[in-house]
């Protein structure tokens, strides 16, 4: 069976003021998604093997895509996500097939590594819904001022019997970070969590 790509959709997002404050430096966001035709549509199937092997194809596309519409290097990246939205006509396991076997080491290679968990989100969906892709530091988990998102939605798709596949990268944390916790420059980098 091969894969069908119906389309590409990059969306980014470039903050020079946030509230009354303008940023210090440009915070860049960035998803990038596919729309694929879901090949387990209308019948359940134990075995959603090529699922995640083709996320393991896209996973490299994406944040190739992601990383040139935003203007951001590989060695910039500070925060992830990941997200899918299948149509009407699939299961929600459809879209966990797609984020979690197997799409996380290509998308950590891409980015020069990642030792937090990739924060996710999946849902049904419809033509145009959005969904919010959550973000965290790629390094630590913990670091509260990089606890973010990015709404992504492909205004055609998912139709019923499509997925989309969507990563995730900034090169910063929230604009103007002040609830304390862990910092960026405390980062241990041992468990992914600190």
């Amino acid at each position: 069976m091969d894969m069908e790509v119906r389309k590409f959709y990059v969306v980014t997002e470039e903050i020079n003021k946030d509230g009354t404050k303008e940023t210090d430096e440009v915070n860049k966001k960035v998803a990038a998604a596919a729309v694929l035709k879901n090949p387990y549509v209308g019948e359940f199937k134990e075995d959603l093997t090529q699922l995640a092997e083709w996320s393991e194809e896209l996973a490299v596309t994406l944040t190739q895509k992601a990383l040139r519409a935003a203007g951001i290097k590989y060695d910039e990246v500070e925060n992830y996500g990941k997200a899918a939205i299948v149509g009407g006509g699939g299961e929600l396991e459809h879209a966990a097939a797609c984020l979690h076997p197997k799409l996380g080491k290509p998308f950590r290679n891409e980015i020069g590594g990642g030792k937090s968990i990739i924060p996710s989100a999946k849902k049904m969906g419809y033509p145009g819904c959005a969904i919010d892709v959550p973000l965290h530091h790629k390094d630590a988990a913990y670091v509260r001022s990089h606890y973010d998102a990015i709404e992504c939605r492909v205004p055609d798709a998912p139709r019923d019997d499509e997925i989309v596949l969507i990563v995730a990268v900034s090169n910063c944390g929230r604009p103007h970070p002040r609830i304390g916790g862990l910092q960026k420059d405390e980062i241990e980098g041992k468990d992914g969590l600190r």
